[in-house]
Formats: structure tokens, C-alpha cells, sequence
């Protein structure tokens, strides 16, 4: 019930990729740019079966029965969202199949199925772990048969979640709505004060207006999006996490050496905040940007803080 539909638990989430992928065996995938790793499970798949990658814009002639979208939303690093409403009818009318990577916005912010996705992936890692302690990986569908075949599949593929993991999994679901819905107020209101101050016109020398202005250049997060669909998709919030470019690639390597309350760290969902250069691990993004993965602290030490940290790099 808290997917949606019938739900078969893996060790990670790209266990659960290459499980859906399996069982789907598709002779084109159509794919954005989002998380590197999915695309590294594409990568081995196509050297088995030949799978075909295609970018996710492209046109609906280009897919045929069996073939599969795979749209991450909102996407990794930036937070933005797509519209699952409209890829799963370019797929369905092609006689494909919707695959929505859900990770960054997990159960109570977002249900897929409701909008017509065929099969959902989330890094359980992620939100549904929580703590920051434990590896799981989930696939959701409403088709009983799919279901069993995964199953199946998994005991042939060993990519089974271990005791620890799943004892962990359990403990950390009963606080899950709580923990994403305070994440997700936390990261809306710092993204309203970046914006607010960002719009500010002529701040005053020294305000707070200022150093934001002096330092960052843009966010990136669903939550600045103006698109009719967003707010029926994301009633509850859009996700604790999103990306901020600064103004020069020195200050993006610096900054998270300047905060206290952000951990410099590659994963998210948790209850603590982290901060990624992420260029140290996804090459093809801008060197000036930054993800941030908020937590459960008080959302004003974590304005403080960044706002200190923006002030050290003025000097």
C-alpha cells in the first residue's frame, strides 16, 4: 500500500534497474541525462542484449512494443521534475513501457502508478533507509504476473536484501512520511530564501541579499517550476533535495569546507543535511554546481550556516 502496488525489494537500487530491465529485456531504452549509475546498468545491459539508448525527448516514432522510457523525476542532480502523466502516454502509445526512477521523491510526495507508470525504482538507500546505514533497492507494479517473474529472477540473480538491511528497512518505514515531509518543508524554505533574495533588486552593501547575490547564481529545484501538472504530481512538496550553481568553480570546491551543519558527502536522504561538489562524482555536470540533500535540522541554522559559509568565501 505504501507504493501503490505489489513491491519486490532488492540489495541497491541498481540492483532493482537491472531487475526491471531483465525483466522487460527492451530493444531501446529512452533515458535523460539524471543519475550516472543508471546508466552504467544501461551500459552492461546493451553489451548483453544490444539495448539501444535513446534521449528522452525523442520522438514517440522512435519507440516500439516493448521498448521502455525510463524517466527520473525529479531528476538527480538538480531536483527538477517531469510530467510522468505525459512520457506514459508517449510510451503507452507506442506500446512501450514507463519505468519512473522515484528515489527523490519518495511515497506521500509522489505515486507514479497513479499517473500511469508501468513499474517504479527507488534506491531505497535513500529516503526509505533514512539513517544513512543500510543498501536496499525497491521495484513497484501493479501487474501480479511481472511480480512473480521478479521473484524469480531475483533468486537466480542473488541480488537479495540482506537480514541486517531488511530489519533496518522496517525500523526506518515507520517514520518515513514524517521524515521526508519535514525534509521537504526545510528544503522549501531555504529555496524560498535563496530566491527571495536573489530577486531582490539594489540590495543594500552587507546584507544578506548581497552575499547571496555575490555568490550564487542559479538554483535548480521542482519547486521553481511553474507547469500546470507539477502541483497534481507533488501535492505534499517537491522533494528535499536540489542544486545551486555559484559563481566560479573555486567557490563550489570551497564551500563545503565552510559549513558545519552540511556533511561534504555523495548520498542523500537522510536525516542529516550533505552537500555534494558533485563534479566529484558525475563528470558531466557543471563544475559550479553543487547538490544539496536537506535534512531534519532546524531550517534557520541551516540558512545560517550557509549564509556564513557564503560570507568566508567573500572574504
Amino acid at each position: 500500500s505504501l507504493l501503490g502496488g505489489r513491491a519486490v525489494s532488492y540489495s541497491t537500487g541498481l540492483a532493482a534497474l537491472h531487475a526491471a530491465l531483465t525483466l522487460l529485456n527492451p530493444r531501446r531504452i529512452s533515458v535523460g541525462e539524471g543519475y550516472h549509475g543508471s546508466h552504467e546498468v544501461i551500459s552492461v545491459v546493451s553489451r548483453l542484449s544490444g539495448l539501444q539508448k535513446l534521449p528522452l525527448d525523442c520522438p514517440a516514432e522512435s519507440l516500439d512494443a516493448g521498448d521502455v522510457i525510463l524517466l527520473e523525476t525529479p531528476v538527480n542532480p538538480l531536483g527538477t521534475a517531469f510530467s510522468i502523466e505525459e512520457h506514459a502516454h508517449k510510451a503507452h502509445s507506442r506500446g512501450a513501457f514507463l519505468i519512473v526512477d522515484s528515489t527523490f521523491a519518495p511515497p506521500g510526495l509522489q505515486d507514479p502508478l497513479l499517473w500511469g507508470a508501468d513499474i517504479v525504482m527507488h534506491s531505497g538507500s535513500k529516503y526509505f533507509g533514512g539513517h544513512s546505514d543500510m543498501l536496499c533497492g525497491v521495484l513497484a507494479t501493479k501487474r501480479a504476473d511481472w511480480t512473480k517473474q521478479l521473484f524469480e529472477d531475483r533468486i537466480a540473480l542473488g541480488s537479495v536484501m540482506g537480514n541486517m538491511e531488511s530489519w533496518l528497512g522496517i525500523r526506518s518505514l515507520r517514520t518515513l512520511e514524517v521524515r521526508v515531509q519535514r525534509a521537504s518543508q526545510n528544503s522549501a524554505k531555504l529555496i524560498s530564501w535563496f530566491h527571495a533574495a536573489m530577486q531582490a533588486s539594489s540590495p543594500a552593501v552587507g546584507s544578506e541579499e548581497m552575499i547571496v547575490q555575490s555568490v550564487l547564481k542559479k538554483i535548480y529545484h521542482a519547486s521553481l517550476q511553474d507547469e500546470p501538472w507539477l502541483q497534481k504530481q507533488m501535492p505534499n512538496g517537491f522533494g528535499p533535495v536540489f542544486s545551486i550553481v555559484l559563481d566560479n568553480e573555486e567557490f563550489a570546491k570551497v564551500l563545503p569546507t565552510k559549513l558545519h551543519f552540511f556533511q561534504h558527502a555523495t548520498s542523500l536522504g537522510g536525516v542529516e543535511s550533505l552537500i555534494e561538489w558533485r563534479a566529484l562524482s558525475d563528470p558531466r555536470v557543471d563544475r559550479k554546481l553543487l547538490r544539496v540533500s536537506v535534512g531534519l535540522e532546524n531550517w534557520e541554522d541551516l540558512k545560517n550556516d550557509l549564509l556564513q559559509a557564503f560570507k568566508s568565501l567573500l572574504g
